[in-house]
């Protein structure tokens, strides 16, 4: 909406644009939250542990890659095992406040750059509409952020280089080894210059 502002963007595992299969899995999300009893509508009186504890089984097989499991990703996390990934992500995100966690999955399911009265909901128009120049970095195993999605972002784009971050992290693909943050590193200073 205010293109002249931003010289540099560098979205990293991202959409411009939530898409049909990401939002039916943050859905699952949502609906394990809300299917606790304790959670009430979200008006708790005790935290709704049992919801919680869902919210993260589901979501952990989602943040990493089918191939990060493969390759017994999470030793790289210090786990003994894959079935330890579940209450891996339980101690992150519990006691994050649900209603919280609630907030900002309806947030993403609904983030859209053209659902705003500038754009009407025309996606394409909104891409062409940003001048900054853009760095789209997806991973290349990220199951929420699709490759395919961002390329198609940036064939919309005046001013933009797709460059997919190779890595079996899935969408937490920023967080992994040296490597991958010193090819990220290298892909933004030659953005930026």
């Amino acid at each position: 909406m205010y293109p002249g502002m931003v010289e540099n963007v560098v979205p990293v595992c991202s959409a411009a644009k939530c898409s049909n299969h990401n939002w039916l899995f943050l859905e699952s999300l949502a609906a394990a939250l809300e299917a606790d009893s304790v959670f009430d509508h979200g008006r708790y009186t005790q935290y709704p542990e049992a919801g919680m504890k869902a919210f993260c089984a589901i979501y952990a097989p989602w943040v990493f890659s089918q191939e990060f499991f493969r390759q017994n990703g999470h030793e790289h996390l210090g786990l003994r095992s894959h079935k330890e990934m579940a209450s891996s992500m339980a101690n992150r995100f519990i006691p994050q406040d649900p209603n919280d966690l609630l907030v900002r999955t309806r947030a993403w399911q609904n983030a859209d750059i053209s659902d705003n009265s500038l754009y009407n909901g025309d996606l394409a128009a909104a891409l062409n509409g940003i001048t900054a120049k853009a760095l789209i970095m997806p991973s290349s195993t990220d199951q929420y952020f699709w490759s395919d999605d961002s390329k198609d972002e940036v064939d919309g784009m005046n001013n933009a280089e797709f460059k997919e971050i190779p890595s079996i992290w899935g969408h937490a693909a920023p967080l992994a080894d040296a490597d991958t943050k010193t090819f990220m590193d290298a892909a933004i200073r030659e953005l930026i210059g």
